[in-house]
């Protein structure tokens, strides 16, 4: 069970416990709240849910059908914050303000709406439904908005029937104080919430936007339909883009200052059949963990990792899947080289963050500008440390493996399962086994878990036959989160990086010479003291910092 409601649900014999099992992994998957996946997974109607929550927090439950609300009372609270936290005013008593809310819960929302109105909020439960057609129907009237929407309505009905906007309109339309307003409040609630990635989906008959939070995507609001195409333009105009261009993709970058923050998006537009999809990673230097001490690796493991990086000349592979922090670990190794002695060039695809010190290119296929290529002139460049950012064909891997061994040191990344299996892909792609022993110092594999939420974190009881089926130590405590607020009901706050440390010593590099299988390279490195990604991950349960469901997830039993 998640949290209280999840135990309410199967007291009052509401749920089964497959059902809430069933909505939870969803959850896991897709984000959002525990309610609206049990929704989604036909566990109960949202009448049944919105009544059960009614009682629960001894609430009224109203339905929006049909109801009018003085303009006066919509004007209260502004659109962005009504469709960020999906909530409807809907009368003022003095100084009271009734809300209608699907989460009553929400204690954010009700503190937001307080501190905007300076009213008290009474708040009532109603379905998510009733609020979106409450949210479309009241606001796309509100004064607020209605220039935007009344720019907008022509424009909208001749993309549906395939016909093209008018550029100027899109532009003039673009540039409203509410769709500004909107957007803006839409970035700085990303990067407040610590998202990686903004999603925002136009459908047949609605849009979306949601963040990428730990790795999860998360439903976080639902704009008015008809704002659509002037949201989208407003994002394409802050990017460079060409706004009057919807037939291919698009690629851009918007740097904005928040607060003290200083935070790079990397723009990119996809034509989809209801129009364009736009999805923005958010590159926020001020979060970029450079200690790589700080990384909570095995103390072993961190040992090894310095020694490789610290060599004069070798190859250091992080090899792992898209998204598993491989990019963070080796910009967090050439932090800590960077000096005024040091000559260090970079190739990657794209450059994700700036570091003043270092010569970054950007890799550009399209002109000819490959690793290969850029590999090659970087070592006309008189370099002391080249990183590349990643090993995609022999070509590549060869001269990266010749500048170790003519005194370089190397950094770069593959896509592999775990560190033995990276000898043997290289090797595959046809570099000599020789080579890869003497060229290479350490090969590291990593993966990202969500840690525990710190607000809602509670120990959990399993029993011991479990315990000695996962290899945790029969007195290890196991924790998981409850679910609150802090975390958006998901338990979970924050990722650990999960690392499995190989050095090449000279009993993996006798392995490597005589064509030993990936097996035999395992073995050897656990017997050397080697952790696999499993048993960091065991090791990371132990110490309380993530789920034995994110550990399995991730890593394999090997």
């Amino acid at each position: 069970m998640k949290d209280k409601i999840a135990g309410k649900l199967l007291e009052a014999d509401l749920i089964s416990q497959e059902q809430l099992q069933k909505a939870i992994q969803q959850q896991q998957k897709e984000g959002g709240s525990l309610g609206i996946n049990l929704v989604k997974t036909g566990a109960l109607s949202e009448t049944a849910y919105a009544g059960f929550l009614g009682k629960l927090y001894d609430l009224p439950i109203v339905s929006l059908e049909g109801k009018e609300v003085d303009a006066e009372v919509t004007a209260l609270i502004p659109a962005d914050v009504a469709t960020r936290f999906q909530v409807v005013p809907l009368e003022r008593q003095g100084r009271v303000l009734k809300v209608a809310m699907s989460n009553p819960s929400n204690v954010f929302a009700i503190d937001d709406i307080k501190f905007i109105t300076g009213l008290e909020v009474q708040p009532v439960v109603c379905t998510e439904s009733d609020i979106r057609a409450a949210i479309d129907k009241f606001y796309d009237s509100a004064d607020s908005l209605k220039e935007v929407l009344e720019g907008l309505e022509e424009d909208i009905e001749v993309v549906e029937e395939q016909e093209e906007e008018d550029p100027n309109a899109l532009s003039a339309a673009s540039e409203n104080a509410p769709v500004v307003k909107l957007v803006n409040s839409l970035l700085s609630d990303a990067v407040k919430r610590g998202a990686s990635d903004i999603h925002i989906e136009s459908y047949e008959k609605s849009m979306r936007v949601r963040y990428r939070i730990d790795g999860v995507l998360q439903e976080m609001m639902n704009p008015p339909y008809k704002m659509r195409a002037a949201i989208i333009s407003r994002l394409k105009i802050m990017s460079e883009l060409d706004i009057a261009e919807r037939r291919v993709p698009q690629d851009g970058r918007i740097k904005l200052k928040i607060g003290e923050k200083k935070i790079d998006l990397r723009v990119s537009t996809l034509p989809c059949i209801h129009g364009e999809k736009v999805v923005m990673r958010i590159l926020d230097k001020g979060n970029l963990q450079f200690d790589l001490e700080g990384f909570g690796m095995e103390e072993n493991a961190i040992r090894n990792v310095l020694a490789a990086v610290s060599a004069p000349y070798g190859m250091v592979l992080v090899t792992g899947p898209t998204g598993s922090g491989k990019t963070t670990t080796l910009y967090s190794c050439l932090n800590r080289l960077n000096t005024p002695e040091v000559n260090i060039m970079t190739a990657e695809d794209p450059v994700e963050y700036n570091l003043d010190g270092i010569n970054q290119v950007a890799v550009r296929d399209e002109v000819g500008l490959t690793f290969a290529a850029a590999l090659k002139s970087f070592l006309r460049q008189d370099p002391n440390i080249v990183m590349v950012g990643e090993i995609r064909d022999l070509e590549t891997g060869s001269i990266a493996v010749k500048a170790a061994l003519t005194g370089h040191l190397v950094l770069s990344t593959l896509h592999t399962n775990d560190a033995p299996a990276t000898v043997n892909r290289m090797i595959d792609m046809g570099i000599e086994p020789f080579l890869v022993a003497s060229s290479t110092n350490l090969i590291m594999a990593q993966r990202l878990v969500r840690r525990i939420c710190k607000h809602c974190k509670r120990k959990v009881d399993i029993s011991a036959e479990r315990k000695e089926e996962l290899g945790l130590s029969p007195d290890a405590e196991v924790y998981e989160g409850e679910g609150c607020p802090e975390c958006n009901g998901t338990g979970y706050k924050g990722r650990q990086g999960l690392y499995e440390v190989m050095p090449i010593t000279p009993t993996i590099r006798e392995i490597i010479l005589d064509r030993g299988t990936t097996t035999e390279i395992r073995q050897a490195a656990i017997e050397e003291g080697m952790l696999t990604l499993r048993q960091d991950g065991l090791r990371n349960i132990e110490k309380g910092v993530t789920t034995i469901e994110e550990v399995l997830r991730e890593t394999a039993n090997m």
